[in-house]
């Protein structure tokens, strides 16, 4: 029996917890084959009843609205909870918690809060974020979506796409300039609150796209030409920009819920599949080349669960992450690139059979890939990381890495473990390559700071030192290649004099 609103607020949340993994695995393993679901586009209604009858989103809603109060470790044992099933269903929470529900909670009005939670307890509504555009991906600030005031409404029009659940929200949480009366934009980014189901409010979608994995997820392009009220603009409590950034950092930080569920399912098989499997007389699981790729899983799995501890003490509403790009972007793009490794080993590990989308391998590979792109691509992150710390050496006048690195909060523990190899003087002019495998360096120091804190407070010890040996190991790679000159410039005309063909026999 579906439980109201009041009496989940009052559920332990490990039953609470336990009831959504009951109704997500009778949903896609009892009623649904989701290895057969994957291979189509969309998801059953039968499918998103079953797992949203028992109000999981209501983790997100405080609780004077009859929600469970917005505990981050709620929320990210809900996503990892829902990863081990479906990435795809993962994600849909996802954006419904970070991208819609956590900011309306935070900088919508009281009326429009309360009658919209109430709408997502009772009716089991779902919400998105738009802010893409055909001609301004991560150049997000020169989006061209303009708004205007007209009477008690604001007049929104332009284009979005890439916006997941495109065409099934309820609600929408749109982002535009303001636009004068000289017919230029304001710098600053407003945020409005869209309900599709109120007159003037339809979203128009202009096509579907053909996405290449998570096919439960519809994205496309979006014709916006509506009218909001006053009510439904987002108050920011400085600027529209510093929102934005507040609200991007805390989905960055919530990446490694989703990504432990993930990266635990894809351990799991990877460890059932080699104990059964025998190659040559004896277990898949006793060569050497397979415990590496399974001791990188394991490691993999502890630093989401580093991250996931770290992100439930920091993510909260109650703290304003504006200005939290450099964890932020280390903990995005360095999880969302332990998914796809995760993905890739079992598929090596398991051979043929996992290349399918039917098997959880293979469709591993593209549904996790887009984690590395979306809420900016992986690479742009790394360079940004090092933009960050090379201003803050700058600003301390420091160019020793390590000097720097060992006072600084996120990696001061971490530091230790690398003495020897962050000695030497920083070039602050690297070429962006360079300032992208610096990234991903200072990525791993700051994911070895967490796992170190999460082996402080008790974590299983052995998984912690693996872990910390893993990331060792990465981080001297790394350093290696950033020392390493590399002056490789692309030949554009590189077709004149290069055909083997003409050279063979000579």
């Amino acid at each position: 029996m579906k439980s109201s609103p009041l009496s989940q607020q009052k559920i332990p949340f490990e039953i609470f917890l336990e009831d959504f993994r009951s109704r997500s695995t009778h949903a896609y393993r009892v009623r649904a084959d989701i290895d057969q679901l994957s291979t189509n586009r969309g998801m059953p209604p039968f499918v998103m009843r079953e797992v949203m009858s028992g109000n999981p989103l209501s983790v997100n809603i405080p609780e004077e609205y009859g929600g469970r109060g917005g505990k981050v470790e709620e929320i990210l044992s809900l996503l990892s909870a829902a990863a081990y099933e479906s990435l795809a269903l993962s994600l849909t929470l996802g954006i419904n918690s970070a991208l819609f529900l956590q900011p309306l909670a935070k900088y919508g009005s009281e009326e429009t809060k309360k009658s919209v939670f109430e709408r997502f307890l009772t009716a089991q509504n779902m919400g998105g974020l738009m802010i893409t555009e055909p001609g301004h991906g991560s150049d997000a600030l020169n989006m061209q979506t303009s708004f205007t005031s007209e009477g008690d409404f604001y007049n929104i029009r332009g284009t979005k796409h890439w916006a997941g659940l495109t065409g099934w929200a309820d609600f929408w949480l749109l982002t535009a300039r303001e636009k004068m009366k000289s017919g230029e934009l304001k710098r600053d980014i407003d945020f409005f609150l869209c309900d599709v189901n109120q007159n003037g409010q339809q979203i128009v979608v202009e096509e579907f796209f053909d996405n290449l994995g998570l096919y439960q997820i519809p994205y496309g392009r979006n014709r916006i030409d509506v009218e909001v009220p006053h009510l439904h603009r987002l108050q920011p409590h400085t600027t529209g920009i510093k929102l934005l950034l507040d609200l991007l950092h805390r989905s960055r930080l919530q990446f490694p819920g989703m990504a432990h569920g993930f990266i635990q399912r894809m351990l799991d098989e990877a460890l059932s599949h080699t104990r059964e499997r025998s190659v040559s007389g004896k277990r898949l699981m006793a060569y050497d080349q397979v415990q590496l790729r399974l001791t990188d899983l394991q490691s993999s799995f502890t630093v989401a669960s580093a991250m996931c501890a770290s992100s439930s003490e920091k993510a909260g509403i109650e703290n304003d992450l504006s200005m939290k790009s450099v964890e932020a972007n280390a903990v995005k793009s360095y999880v969302t690139d332990l998914m796809q490794n995760a993905a890739q080993s079992l598929v090596q590990l398991v051979g043929a059979k996992a290349y399918r989308l039917s098997h959880i391998g293979g469709r591993g590979i593209t549904d996790s890939r887009p984690f590395q792109i979306f809420e900016g691509s992986n690479d742009m992150l790394y360079s940004q990381i090092s933009d960050a710390i090379v201003k803050q050496m700058k600003q301390a006048k420091e160019s020793n890495l390590f000097k720097f690195l060992s006072s600084n909060d996120l990696t001061q523990k971490a530091t230790d473990y690398f003495k020897e190899l962050l000695n030497f003087n920083l070039d602050y002019e690297l070429p962006q390559r360079k300032m992208v495998e610096l990234g991903q360096a200072i990525s791993r120091i700051i994911s070895m700071e967490k796992v170190v804190d999460l082996g402080e407070k008790g974590f299983r010890s052995d998984l912690i030192e693996n872990s910390l040996a893993t990331l060792q190991k990465e981080v001297t790679a790394l350093i290696g290649h950033l020392n390493y000159s590399d002056n490789t410039t692309l030949i554009e005309d590189y077709q004149e004099n290069s055909s083997w063909y003409v050279l063979a026999g000579r």
